[in-house]
């Protein structure tokens, strides 16, 4: 039984939910996103609540109805407040530049890395070593963030990369003489 999917997803203020035949548009204040449903559930929006109920009794419709409502509520709060992610870079001669939507990052190869920052996402950049990545969908954020971490990962025996700011590298000992 899927506890998560029998929930429902209440609309605040200024968001708008509209079901269409086969996705679901949600918009709010700054932004619009807009889901594909999967064909074994199905959306009603009553009273500013969203309710999400499975079409069929089987396993995966129960899975898709859990999910579903959970990419629902995730949208609703992306139009509301946002997702955040905030990457530290850390090494000598490290740093990050944003110049209209291309990152632009100096990361110890011989050529610095150029980054396409996606429509949708705003990145910011303070002391040229703290990245911040905003946005409405929750999956793009973590995407970018991701992307960006991938491009050089924090390295076991100095710690020198990009990481998550919350992110904690155990450190590996050296070689030993003995």
């Amino acid at each position: 039984m899927s506890r998560i999917g029998n929930k429902p997803v209440a609309c605040p203020a200024g968001v708008k939910v509209t079901v269409n035949t086969g996705s679901l548009d949600i918009e709010g204040k700054s932004s619009k996103l807009s889901l594909p449903l999967p064909p074994l559930v199905s959306v009603d929006v009553k009273d500013s609540m969203v309710h999400v109920s499975r079409t069929e009794e089987s396993s995966t419709a129960h899975a898709m109805q859990g999910l579903t409502r959970s990419l629902i509520n995730n949208m609703i709060v992306g139009v509301t407040k946002g997702f955040k992610k905030d990457l530290v870079i850390i090494g000598v001669g490290y740093k990050a530049q944003i110049a209209g939507s291309k990152l632009t990052l100096t990361l110890g190869y011989s050529h610095p890395v150029i980054y396409d920052v996606p429509a949708g996402i705003k990145v910011t950049v303070a002391e040229n070593t703290k990245i911040a990545i905003e946005g409405a969908d929750k999956q793009l954020v973590g995407e970018v963030a991701a992307t960006i971490r991938r491009f050089r990962k924090p390295e076991p025996y100095k710690g020198k990369g990009i990481r998550y700011v919350d992110e904690r590298i155990v450190l590996k000992e050296g070689k030993s003489v003995g």
